[in-house]
């Protein structure tokens, strides 16, 4: 997951634990779903767990850039256990392959399983019970960089399409299924999914994306704290980083302080422009999550969130106290860098740029927020840059079958736990597939505590061994559900 908004889950974290606080206002199918026992995959002579191949996935160092070896072992596995290999780059900061359970092919839909193999840096190794790279399996838990983002998923994405081409071994499949590996996900370099989707989209031709998103969490519903959540994520709010950069020509000595000088007016500025509140908007995808949290709460809770366009007067104020819930109804901005381009103190510089985070509402547009942006700094002279920006995408359908077919396999998984659609508030790998129109949901179907989830981008990342068996099992029985169903409607089936 990209730390561009920090992280993924833990933010979705943050937001399901802001909306607790908004809560207090007033025939035969081709095979069997159970997961058979001791699943094991073949590399170099051997028979290896799950435990044991994403204990030797992390014991490869992948920060970004430097993803080729860890790529290759990934790539060798599915070779070995029969799968078709497409590479799609084959250097550091590029190394990027398909592993298909039939040859990629223009004419027939595939269904993506989306991952990265890079992690982010380990940072002080002596701040870790156990080494980084060491993937120590012990009491339970499999040690490591990247054992939740993005490893431990990858692994049980990858035996899922093992034992389903397996199962189906010999018999002509509706759909492709495909693991997509990419580079540099956390940095959103050039290479990585921009190349594979620039050189391969039609090869690819995929119907519908899986990627990274939160597991389940708790401690949301006011009226029953108990009860799980699995968060599918069907859209995203989109980057936009800005430098404003102005120039103002003074004497240079700091002795005499000039009326107007590049430090001050920018400063001046930037305060107007950050602290006047952020316009609070309604999405269909953030009214939907109200509504869906509505059905599952009681009382006059149920009520209001039930109802979230006529009660926004009384909605809106208390999401606005949460950053994180917040951060889900509006365009951000953070201010995240400044630079006077000057390491005297006592001269005058005569430039200054400051750099700014934004995220965008899906539907908002790059020209209409800088607009509004140059409107609130209320200085002409100050020189407006897009220094990256994302695609902008349309959120995915969470009444399309797949959509339904991954809620499906969650409840049936875990009974007691409800599927909710939501939005992510940072931007990942699956948005450059909603840009090109491709329908996408992340998931990561299995129940972790917090512990665990605080541990993510931080020391001590580790993931419960039984958590690998749990989240194969909905990936692949997902999969049965999308080969079992019924012929969909071409407009929903990408050929």
């Amino acid at each position: 997951m990209a730390p561009d908004s920090h992280k993924t889950t833990i933010m979705i974290l943050k937001y399901f634990f802001a909306i607790a606080i908004v809560c207090g206002l007033v025939p035969q199918g081709f095979g069997q779903n159970s997961p058979p026992n001791n699943l094991t995959v073949s590399f170099k002579g051997q028979q290896l767990s799950m435990t044991e191949v994403l204990s030797h996935y992390l014991q490869i160092p992948s920060v970004s850039g430097n993803e080729k070896e860890a790529g290759q072992f990934l790539q060798q596995i599915s070779k070995e256990n029969g799968l078709y290999i497409t590479p799609m780059g084959q250097e550091n900061g590029n190394f990027n392959f398909a592993a298909s359970i039939a040859p990629l092919s223009p004419e027939l839909p595939n269904i993506i399983f989306l991952n990265h193999l890079d992690v982010v840096p380990a940072g002080d190794s002596a701040q870790w019970t156990h080494p980084p790279f060491s993937g120590k399996v012990l009491d339970g838990d499999i040690w490591g960089r990247g054992a939740f983002d993005n490893k431990g998923p990858a692994i049980m994405q990858l035996f899922s399409i093992i034992e389903t081409a397996r199962q189906f071994q010999g018999t002509q499949l509706p759909f492709n299924v495909t693991l997509l590996a990419v580079s540099c996900e956390e940095t959103q370099c050039e290479g990585g999914i921009r190349y594979v989707l620039d050189n391969f989209l039609e090869q690819l031709n995929p119907t519908v994306v899986i990627g990274e998103g939160p597991p389940s969490i708790d401690q949301v519903l006011k009226s029953d704290p108990d009860q799980d959540l699995f968060g599918i994520s069907v859209a995203h709010k989109r980057p936009l980083w800005l430098e404003l950069e102005l120039k103002v020509t003074t004497s240079g000595h700091g002795s005499v302080t000039p009326v107007e000088y590049a430090n001050k007016e920018m400063v001046l500025a930037l305060d107007r422009l950050l602290k006047r509140k952020q316009k609070a908007i309604y999405t269909p995808v953030n009214v939907d999550l109200l509504k869906q949290l509505g059905q599952l709460e009681k009382g006059v809770n149920a009520f209001a969130l039930k109802n979230p366009k006529f009660f926004k007067w009384a909605i809106i104020p208390k999401v606005r106290k949460q950053p994180e819930m917040f951060a889900l109804f509006s365009n951000t901005v953070t201010l995240t860098r400044m630079d006077s381009h000057n390491d005297v103190i006592n001269v005058i510089p005569s430039k200054i740029t400051a750099h700014l985070d934004c995220r965008l509402m899906p539907g908002q547009t790059t020209s209409d927020f800088i607009k509004e942006v140059r409107q609130r700094l209320r200085n002409d002279d100050i020189y407006v840059t897009v220094v990256h920006e994302a695609p902008a995408m349309t959120p995915s359908d969470d009444n399309h079958p797949f959509y339904q077919f991954l809620a499906g396999s969650l409840k049936a998984a875990y009974p007691d736990a409800e599927p909710i659609s939501i939005m992510q508030p940072n931007f990942n790998d699956l948005g450059q597939f909603r840009a090109r129109g491709i329908t996408a949901f992340a998931s990561t179907p299995i129940r972790m505590d917090r512990e665990y989830l605080n541990s993510i981008h931080q020391f001590n990342e580790r993931i419960p061994v039984a958590a690998l068996e749990e989240g194969e099992a909905v990936f692949r029985d997902f999969i049965l559900k999308c080969i079992n169903s019924e012929p969909l409607p071409n407009d929903m089936v990408r050929k």
